[in-house]
């Protein structure tokens, strides 16, 4: 019992932090849309469950990698902090284009997540991050 307990604990560590800037930075829908958008953007409704699952997924990840290099936390933590200040830069900043430096920034670091840790927990996300990127680039495009 005590060994489940830990492993709970230990996997709430890993997936936590993902949620952080969900809750510190409120998002502003009416900002999405009011702005131009590309036919293949869903709808807003749909970024929090895709996210939600992702993270969960990148949790899972994170729980069963077994590397420790410097190369895996430098990735880890570029990727975190990447992914994190989107909300911020998006949504409080309302900048499509450093939005969208920054979508490039979580999709090359998840890559580079994605080969120091070989797990195929990262795929889902490198897929949604190729698609965010490309979404972010076309909302900038469309808003200039």
């Amino acid at each position: 019992m005590k060994n489940i307990i830990k492993n709970v604990v230990r996997f709430l560590i890993c997936l936590l932090p993902w949620f952080l800037s969900s809750i510190i930075f409120r998002t502003d829908t009416s900002f999405y849309d009011s702005i131009n958008k590309p036919f293949f953007a869903p709808p807003g409704i749909v970024f929090p469950i895709v996210w939600t699952i992702l993270y969960i997924l990148i949790a899972i990840g994170l729980y069963t990698n077994k590397n420790k290099s410097i190369d895996y936390y430098k990735s880890l933590i570029i990727n975190y902090f990447s992914n994190q200040v989107f909300t911020f830069l998006f949504f409080i900043v309302k900048s499509p284009f450093i939005a969208f430096v920054d979508t490039l920034v979580v999709l090359i670091s998840s890559l580079f997540l994605y080969n120091e840790t070989k797990s195929k927990w990262f795929i889902p996300y490198i897929i949604w991050n190729v698609f965010a990127t490309i979404l972010s680039l076309s909302v900038y495009l469309l808003n200039i």
